[in-house]
């Protein structure tokens, strides 16, 4: 977070849990249109989006077939309601080093408070590009006919969107990683151990190590979705800039948007909270800071699985087909992007859609319940959602549970919350005894 910025919207963990606010908001400022009346919003990829012009062009937020930006709120003004954010993680293919770039988001008819920075990529560049939303459905368009094909982009099946996330080359991205892990050109660290974490009782409980994304004890109905990227916007103009060190010094009273992550929960919430450091790189757009990724989440999680490994199942929303039904090619498309394994590897038993659910109640249940002292200390991601970081993870667990349709699975809820008059959880009580699934 750039110092002397003004935080103008905090990060949720998962866009699918914060809660969506779709009637008209003002921004409060002459000439800003802000009314939200869609939960779906166009993206518009550049051309030649792997290649450092093409990271540097700004991607365009509008509104859906043909919408304008002002009369359907897919306005960048609107980020806690209908933001887009991205997010590119490079791999030097050559030496193994790992980097961060964040282009720029701007609302389309707009141009950026600041020009974003062209970043010099190293030769040979392989690129990852995330999409994070903080609506319900972003939709990839090209600039040009052949923008899409030319960053291998995703946002779905045909016809059958993933929802809030989409990518560019994730999988050329993580195969080309994963190579180099194996032959000693890449090497990716431990995950560590936590400093201040209480270990979990029982064979299911977690210990010490610092958690990933693949770990149950803080994933939520859709894991491993959205992206770390922030950005600076003017409350005036509603035009934004790349979150850096030169662009917050420049543009005093802007403030500081963010896409509500699973992710950002591990890297600025849990890790701090726990003492673990999320594995960073150095950000190309704000001079080598170091800086957190989506995708670097992923490598440091797929270097350290745990045996009950949490992968998107197939009853997540986002992989869902349209009739609502589970879609093994889809869900395969989605872990492609992100390293994941398919639905019928070996690794895969624990998240199967019943496994996922029995293991998600038997191992974060007792890991939230563990470390209340910890978490009721800390402040929530979405004070909408919990007042605390405990009342907001055990809120987010008992949500999870009742949108997978858990006691299909012959479980049942570990949670009860007690909410104010505001729906935010202020008390939680869990039961930790050990389920099994059972029809």
């Amino acid at each position: 977070m750039a110092l002397g910025v003004t935080v103008g919207i905090v990060v949720g963990a998962s866009g699918h849990n914060t809660p969506k606010l779709h009637s008209a908001a003002s921004s409060g400022s002459a000439g800003v249109s802000s009314t939200a009346v869609e939960d779906t919003c166009d993206i518009i990829v550049p051309a030649h989006p792997l290649t450092a012009k093409g990271l540097a062009t700004p991607y365009q937020l509008t509104g859906p077939a043909g919408g304008s930006p002002a009369a359907t709120g897919c306005q960048m003004i609107n980020s806690l309601n209908l933001g887009a954010f991205v997010q590119a993680t490079i791999l030097d293919p050559h030496t193994g080093a790992l980097y961060v770039y964040n282009p720029l988001v701007i609302t389309a008819g707009t141009t950026p408070a600041v020009k974003p920075v062209v970043p010099k990529l190293p030769k040979g560049a392989i690129v990852t590009i995330d999409f994070g939303f903080n609506g319900t459905f972003l939709l990839q368009k090209g600039a040009t006919p052949d923008a899409l094909s030319q960053g291998n982009c995703v946002d779905g099946m045909p016809g059958s969107p993933f929802g809030q996330v989409s990518f560019c080359n994730g999988a050329n991205f993580f195969n080309a990683a994963f190579r180099m892990e194996r032959t000693g050109r890449l090497t990716i660290p431990s995950a560590g151990m936590a400093r201040n974490i209480v270990a979990s009782a029982g064979a299911l409980g977690t210990g010490r190590e610092c958690p990933t994304t693949r770990n149950f004890d803080m994933i939520d109905q859709d894991p491993s979705d959205n992206v770390t990227t922030k950005y600076l916007i003017n409350p005036a103009t509603g035009q934004t800039a790349q979150d850096n060190t030169a662009n917050a010094a420049r543009m005093k009273g802007a403030q500081v948007v963010v896409n509500g992550s699973d992710n950002a929960l591990v890297d600025d919430f849990l890790d701090p909270a726990l003492g673990c450091t999320p594995l960073m790189a150095p950000d190309l757009g704000n001079k080598g800071i170091m800086a957190t990724s989506q995708a670097l989440d992923e490598l440091l999680a797929a270097k350290n699985q745990p045996k009950a490994v949490a992968l998107v199942p197939e009853n997540d929303e986002m992989v869902l087909d349209n009739g609502g039904q589970w879609d093994q090619a889809k869900t395969d498309l989605y872990r492609a992007q992100i390293g994941q394994a398919p639905v019928d590897s070996q690794t895969n038993a624990s998240s199967s859609p019943a496994m996922f659910c029995q293991n998600m109640v038997n191992i974060q249940t007792p890991f939230i319940a563990a470390n209340e002292k910890t978490f009721a200390a800390w402040p929530s991601p979405v004070p909408t959602v919990g007042d605390t970081l405990y009342t907001f993870m055990a809120n987010r667990l008992a949500s999870s549970f009742d949108n997978l349709n858990c006691a299909n699975f012959g479980l049942h809820q570990t949670v009860t919350v007690v909410n104010n008059g505001a729906g935010a959880a202020t008390e939680a009580t869990l039961s930790d005894d050990p389920q099994e699934v059972g029809f």
